[in-house]
């Protein structure tokens, strides 16, 4: 497990200390150990990580931190700034229906994953700090969850589970725990951390590739655009996307898209539209195409063409529109935050840089990438109708799930 500075996480001194006076207040004693994991932001591969597509994401700095103070009580307790104490025992770690869509859940879950898998775990008193705001698109319960797994990880099995093995154990507390049946992308990038290329073919065994890669040398900077829409209700918006996509696969006998092809899809595809309907053989077509863009994207970033990578994004952008069908909701149609967020974001670059949906798409936010000249202007427009704070400048961190140290 890598080990930096407070400061080469990127986390100001004030944020530290006020870290520890709120766990030594909390808990009433020192804490003695530290950790981060930060979130992501998903360059291109929109929605294909649950069908064992390929990725290409990004860890940022902004960061779920941890103040910890192990301890044999068999107990883990884990209170989070501005949300109530989650208090798992150790002595009974089955998935629990009350506690689904819930950190608790996600440290249950994590805790199982560890033990299940023949790692060390034990009981800990955290108090953590989160700027990867809760619905911004960043992946907050990924980081959270990547966090917990790094605690345990650095206090009980001496810093040697895998940033792979810790990201798969994540993905499993979210999809048996928490109830959500997301891929394994979010977890892995936060995990990972840097700008990498992921080939989830083999979930067990992803294929991970570091990319060097920095839009800030191009003259641009990448920008995550929070429209605060609710994620009220969206679980089933998500769910049938990967569902709809299987949907296709098993048409053909298989369990997941990857490895069909776009002339498979078009020759069935009269039968594929009675069977499915016509969204998922959309969806499906979508997966295929942005596969092959992830394969673009990084082959435009290795001959360092930024114009080609913005082509990519933009057409990455529009296929999730049109096709993968994730800006709005069906169920919501008069809330198209994520909609009215790109036409702006498209509109103040004026035919430069790159603007699309981010992340899993419905509500939430946009990522455009934005030339320096035009970053002021940008952020003002933007925040001028999503509210002050909504627009996040942001840089990759080139490392993922840490210890800290001061």
């Amino acid at each position: 497990m890598q080990k930096v500075t407070f400061s080469q996480a990127g986390c100001p001194k004030e944020r530290s200390d006020g870290l520890i006076s709120m766990f030594r207040e909390y808990f009433g004693a020192e804490p003695t150990r530290f950790f981060s994991a930060p979130g992501r932001s998903e360059i291109c591969g929109n929605h294909t990580d649950h069908n064992r597509g390929k990725v290409i994401a990004a860890a940022v700095n902004l960061d779920v931190i941890a103040a910890v103070s192990p301890n044999d009580s068999g107990v883990v307790t884990v209170k989070s700034e501005g949300y109530p104490e989650d208090r798992i025992e150790l002595s009974d770690l089955s998935a629990v229906d009350a506690e689904k869509n819930s950190s608790a859940a996600l440290i249950r879950g994590v805790l199982a994953g560890f033990k299940n898998r023949g790692h060390e775990i034990g009981g800990f008193c955290a108090y953590t700090r989160s700027n990867v705001l809760k619905g911004s698109g960043l992946s907050s319960s990924a980081a959270f969850e990547v966090l917990i797994g790094t605690v345990l990880s650095g206090l009980y099995n001496g810093g040697e589970v895998s940033a792979v093995e810790i990201a798969q154990i994540a993905q499993y507390a979210e999809n048996v725990y928490f109830g959500k049946p997301s891929g394994l992308m979010d977890q892995m990038a936060s995990s990972v951390g840097g700008f990498t290329k992921i080939d989830f073919n083999d979930p067990e065994n992803p294929i991970i590739e570091a990319i060097s890669f920095d839009p800030s040398e191009f003259g641009y900077r990448l920008c995550i655009i929070d429209t605060r829409g609710s994620h009220a209700d969206l679980t089933p918006d998500y769910a049938a996307i990967p569902s709809e996509m299987k949907a296709v696969a098993r048409h053909f006998g298989r369990e997941y898209l990857r490895g069909l092809t776009r002339e498979d899809i078009l020759g069935e595809i009269a039968a594929l539209r009675e069977k499915t309907g016509d969204r998922a053989v959309l969806r499906a077509l979508h997966f295929i195409d942005e596969n092959n863009r992830v394969d673009e994207l990084a082959e435009a970033i290795g001959r360092g063409s930024f114009d080609g990578f913005l082509s990519v994004i933009n057409r990455s952008g529009e296929s999730s529109y049109k096709y993968l069908q994730n800006v709005y909701s069906s169920a919501h149609p008069n809330e198209q935050g994520v909609s009215l967020a790109i036409y702006l974001a498209k509109a103040l670059l004026d035919g430069e840089g790159a603007a699309r949906v981010h992340g899993g798409g419905f509500a939430g936010t946009i990522q455009a990438f934005v030339p320096q000249k035009k970053l002021e202007g940008f952020v003002s427009g933007m925040e001028a109708v999503f509210g002050a704070g909504s627009c996040y400048v942001l840089d990759v961190r080139p490392f993922g799930g840490a210890e800290v140290t001061l």
